[in-house]
């Protein structure tokens, strides 16, 4: 019987309390919303490539619950701007309710096309507004986006079957099909210049016998899933050349996402990789940012040429999902190079090969999560799916006046699988590293520090002084351990930072000679 009273009880004071609310009576609009921004910028997007979604929040401040007669895009249905009003698709929207003191979130977003106006030079400046209430209530807010033109490289679609071009690839000689989408670059597509960005979906692909040229102060955008392929016989030139604007780099060659707002500028594994395949030759890369990758360079086999399969200087590698540089049984050098922030090792020599970095900074302050290996991996073998191992030599791996280290200890990992029929050549001059193994796990001659045929004249444990590394901002300050520990000999190879400083009179270790900070830094 209570129990019978109490649900009688509250089905009368449902009633009531519904008969009373003031929810339901809308006072007009009167012009008195406010909004968490005065103007929406959408960053930049590329032609026909859509933006990210941003949101705007609209307050109602007063006592009264109010109605906003209309919500609506000035241009009405031909603006290239897409709202969703408090849960609504649209481009114009009638008695929009916001209850006192509340708010509600206005979503916006576009996909622009650069041929549909006027005169595009490069880029255009697209604006339109939201518009609320009219007469001498509205009240207005901007939304600005840039649009910049490109040349895109698309695999090619078959429009009936809907199957989209994938590579078969030529593998020092062997043809090999791969479920890989893309396409190989044309003839009139093997320069790429600073005229234009390009936008690359799927992997490109340098044919056999064939160069890619890359000049100074070209811009490379990969879409997800997407990478540049060089291929048997062919070779990768990028020349890009010192830029004196450090913010800019407007003669520097970057390789990065195709997502252009700020949000994504240090999102790691936004695009493939740059993959020099077994048989590609004399690839060279000179003043290049590559960042946001899945893998930065992947570099395989002819570890035995007479030239090296990859000459990398004056280059920086940062925000890789996985690797900077993996060379496997392969042939690198490389000069004035800064790599950091990789999901696993900011360099990776493995299944042997031969590898000569001097005058580089190799770090690693990866914050992304648990990373299981150091900065710097060498070892001489591949395992197969069974875990069989195969060994090979590691005919060489120097690292000469360089600095290696990072947020994790020890940074270097020497990994061989000893065999009296293959070589593990590695040495260690002059160089900073972290490496401090206080419990003894790193045992045997790899690891015997006093050995000078491995190690000579280096320094360990000792603070490199970085600027900020969790920014990529690897200079050294004036305090750094590096300073002026830099052998001769090397610098001599290597005469000039990779900000054009001359080293020869005092070089310290490492890509940068050192500055002072700024005490507000």
């Amino acid at each position: 019987m209570k129990r019978s009273l109490y649900f009688l009880f509250l089905i009368f004071f449902l009633i009531f309390w519904s008969s009373c609310r003031k929810d339901f009576d809308f006072s007009p609009s009167t012009g008195s919303l406010e909004f968490s921004r005065d103007t929406v910028y959408l960053d930049t997007v590329f032609t026909n490539i859509g933006s990210s979604t941003y949101n705007l929040k609209v307050y109602n401040r007063s006592d009264d619950d109010i109605l906003i007669p209309s919500v609506r895009l000035s241009q009405g249905q031909t603006s290239e701007y897409r709202l969703n009003v408090d849960g609504m698709a649209g481009k114009e929207f009638n008695d929009i309710s916001i209850l006192a003191k509340d708010s509600i979130f206005i979503f916006v977003e576009t996909t622009i096309d650069i041929n549909n106006f006027p005169n595009p030079v490069g880029s255009y400046l697209y604006t339109d507004k939201i518009e609320f209430d009219s007469g001498g209530n509205q009240q207005n807010v901007e939304l600005v986006t840039l649009v910049k033109d490109a040349v895109f490289i698309y695999p090619n679609r078959d429009n009936t079957t809907k199957v989209v071009e994938t590579l078969t690839l030529n593998i020092g000689g062997e043809l090999v099909e791969t479920d890989l989408q893309g396409r190989e670059l044309l003839p009139s597509e093997l320069t790429f210049t600073n005229e234009k960005p390009y936008v690359i979906y799927g992997f490109a692909t340098v044919p056999t016998n064939e160069t890619l040229t890359v000049e100074a102060g070209a811009r490379i955008h990969f879409h997800d899933n997407s990478g540049l392929i060089v291929s048997n016989g062919a070779s990768l030139q990028v020349n890009g050349s010192y830029s004196a604007d450090q913010e800019l780099l407007e003669n520097e060659v970057i390789f990065e996402g195709d997502r252009l707002e700020p949000n994504f500028s240090d999102v790691p594994g936004q695009w493939g990789t740059i993959w020099l395949l077994e048989g590609s030759i004399n690839n060279t890369i000179n003043y290049a940012t590559i960042k946001n990758a899945l893998v930065g360079i992947l570099c395989d086999g002819n570890p035995s040429e007479v030239n090296d399969k990859l000459s990398i200087s004056n280059s920086q590698i940062y925000n890789s999902g996985s690797f900077g540089i993996l060379g496997r049984n392969t042939s690198i050098t490389g000069e004035n190079v800064v790599i950091n922030n990789a999901g696993q090792s900011s360099f990776a020599g493995t299944f042997g090969g031969k590898y000569n970095f001097t005058h580089s900074t190799i770090a690693n302050y990866w914050s992304n999560g648990f990373r299981q290996l150091p900065s710097v991996l060498l070892n001489n073998f591949v395992l197969d799916e069974d875990n069989n191992a195969t060994i090979t030599d590691l005919q060489e791996a120097n690292f000469n006046n360089c600095i290696i280290y990072g947020n994790d200890n020890p940074e270097i990992l020497l990994d061989e699988i000893e065999d009296e029929a293959v070589v593990f050549n590695f040495k260690f001059t002059n160089c900073l590293i972290r490496f401090e193994d206080n419990n003894d796990n790193f045992t045997g001659p790899n690891y015997d520090l006093t050995d000078t045929n491995r190690y000579d004249g280096n320094i360990f444990n000792e603070d490199p002084n970085f600027k900020d590394p969790s920014l990529n901002q690897l200079i050294i300050g004036d305090e750094s351990a590096a300073i002026n520990k830099g052998l001769g000999t090397f610098a001599t190879q290597v005469p000039v930072d990779i900000l054009n400083v001359n080293r020869t009179a005092s070089p310290d270790l490492g890509a940068y000679q050192h500055i002072t900070f700024p005490e507000n830094d």
